[in-house]
């Protein structure tokens, strides 16, 4: 039994993990990579082992940092099955065609300019019909549902708690009569907060792969979270700027709806409109709408009392490219909210464009950004930033809200740790950079005899286990 990091190993995305176990090759997550543009053009075009070659995918969730190669994969030859959750597949369903659009689109933007410069142009990783094509692999199961996906091999999805469908992926192995469980967080989210159950903690493996995204971070209280977004967007709104908030389609901009109905039930908000510019953002979040079984008990008697938590009065879903430009030329406050959320690709970097330079105007940063991305360079707060490859000064104010992220802080994964790791002899820390790795791996260090790793790309892990 042995498994191998191409992805997220040492880094924040592009999660990859292969294990080999009984002759079966078995893909944990198939994730794009983001950060800087050639490493993570790269990165997106190789794959480090055959496509062809695997007989499976387990995807842990469906954001693209963990899904999103999987097309790719299927172009280049795979034929095998990509298991995931129910709600993970029907989120999948809409973000994979999206990613396509979005690689598409944001190709054609650029060789308008790459032509006019003599350069080659850009080829997109993939189009419609191989995420079509992945789709139609997908084989769902419920949570907590103990699955033979192959002989040796048996499958279970515990809640995450990170988005809509994540799951932590808990494999029991066998194989020459050794028997190990295998448990993969994915992406683990936190405890006690709205919309999402909490992540489970009844699995008990011997081999644990961790993400460690906030490793020796500990977010703010949502109280205080709450206030940091009134305060901003108050005071934006009195000097007549536009509040722009990058945000992930599935899950951060759900949830940053659902505290923003929330402060202005509490008539704790300005009367101006918010604008939700993703087409991906208006389909993900009907899709919450049909999964209420992953509702934690806030949300469903926030239902019982009539308030839909993701529609409100003065909310408009912004559904084509003309109705996202019309934005651009009104000039009252307002409220953006649009994707990707390191602001790498998608409508994002147009409304940035056109509100950067304005000192009157807010960008709000609620999640965690990537080394080398446009995000984080914002969050930076460097003098100027590039967006399609213009310069653009960065007037704007840039306020950073982390206690809205959807990921498990240092203490937190912690708790995780204490719940499933007593009988845990291997760790493979990875989904962090790498100072935030490594303050993981001290404290589960001090808290455990397990043998703690902090797996580089291409390194392999044999697992180790009891008969």
């Amino acid at each position: 039994m042995k498994i191998t990091f191409y992805g997220a190993a040492r880094a924040v995305t592009g999660s990859q993990h292969l294990l080999e176990i009984a002759g079966k090759r078995i893909l944990l997550d198939c994730g794009l990579s983001q950060g800087r543009r050639n490493e993570s053009e790269r990165l997106n075009r190789e794959y480090g082992y055959e496509p062809a070659s695997l007989d499976a995918v387990i995807l842990s969730h469906a954001h693209i940092d963990h899904s999103g190669k999987l097309p790719g994969l299927v172009k280049n030859g795979f034929k095998g099955i990509i298991f995931s959750t129910g709600a993970t597949r029907d989120l999948a369903a809409i973000m994979l065609p999206d990613s396509a659009h979005i690689q598409q689109a944001d190709a054609k933007y650029l060789n308008k300019k790459r032509a006019k410069e003599g350069l080659p142009l850009i080829e997109p990783l993939y189009d419609l019909e191989d995420a079509l094509s992945a789709i139609e692999k997908f084989v769902s199961i419920p949570y907590g549902l103990s699955f033979p996906i192959f002989p040796g091999v048996t499958l279970r999805f515990l809640e995450a708690g990170h988005i809509l469908g994540s799951a932590q992926v808990e494999l029991e192995l066998e194989e020459k009569g050794k028997k190990r469980t295998l448990l993969f967080t994915g992406d683990l989210g936190r405890f006690e907060r709205p919309i999402l159950r909490d992540p489970d903690l009844s699995s008990r493996p011997d081999f644990l792969i961790t993400e460690s995204t906030y490793g020796g971070r500990n977010h703010d209280p949502q109280e205080k979270s709450l206030l940091d977004l009134e305060h901003v967007i108050k005071r934006t709104a009195r000097r007549g700027g536009k509040i722009v908030i990058p945000a992930f389609s599935v899950g951060r901009t759900q949830e940053v709806l659902y505290f923003l109905n929330i402060l202005l039930i509490a008539g704790r908000l300005p009367d101006i409109p918010v604008f939700v510019d993703s087409p991906l953002s208006f389909n993900a979040t009907e899709v919450f709408k049909l999964h209420p079984e992953v509702y934690d008990k806030e949300l469903r008697d926030l239902l019982y009392a009539g308030h839909s938590p993701f529609q409100f009065g003065n909310l408009h879903f912004v559904q084509n490219v003309q109705e996202s430009k019309a934005i651009n030329t009104m000039k009252e406050p307002m409220i953006i909210i649009s994707a990707s959320g390191m602001c790498e690709n998608g409508r994002i970097r147009h409304h940035l464009k056109n509100n950067i330079t304005d000192p009157r105007s807010t960008v709000v940063l609620v999640g965690f950004m990537a080394e080398h991305t446009l995000g984080r360079k914002i969050a930076q707060r460097m003098e100027t930033v590039n967006i399609f490859g213009e310069p653009y000064a960065l007037n704007a104010e840039v306020v950073d809200i982390d206690g809205f992220s959807a990921h498990a802080d240092s203490d937190a994964l912690m708790r995780y740790f204490r719940a499933v790791g007593e009988n845990v002899k291997q760790v493979a820390i990875v989904h962090g950079e790498e100072k935030s790795a490594e303050a993981l791996a001290v404290l589960i260090g001090r808290d455990s005899q397990a043998e703690v790793v902090i797996p580089a790309p291409g390194d392999s892990m044999y697992i180790s286990g009891t008969n």
